[in-house]
């Protein structure tokens, strides 16, 4: 039997993510989404929240309610997977300002 794979350049693209994100994200218990930095609202919460400049994704739950979006985790991980910083719902709203990832390749088959 063999491992469902979401994306086939998913470790060559985010080389130092952590395993355990790697496989929530190959087997699509997580989501994971490109932050788009030129937008207004990008631009305002990362002057006041961690150090947000230098991420270019986030990562978070697939199943996730908007009944419980304030007690959500969203994982900050710059362009090569590395941890950024992780916020809650509470502090932060990802509505207008995350993409799809056009760099990360789904694979078409599954066997």
């Amino acid at each position: 039997m063999s491992q469902f794979i979401k994306f086939e350049n998913l470790e060559e693209e985010l080389v130092d993510l952590t395993d355990v994100l790697k496989n929530s994200l190959q087997s699509e218990v997580l989501s994971i989404k490109k932050l788009v930095k030129s937008c207004d609202k990008f631009k305002h919460i990362s002057k006041t929240l961690c150090d947000l400049e230098s991420a270019e994704y986030v990562i978070f739950s697939k199943y996730m309610s908007k009944k419980f979006h304030e007690s959500e985790a969203f994982i900050f991980v710059d362009a090569t997977g590395k941890n950024v910083c992780s916020l809650s719902g509470r502090d932060i709203d990802l509505y207008d300002m995350i993409m799809d990832c056009e760099n990360l390749v789904e694979k078409k088959e599954q066997y």
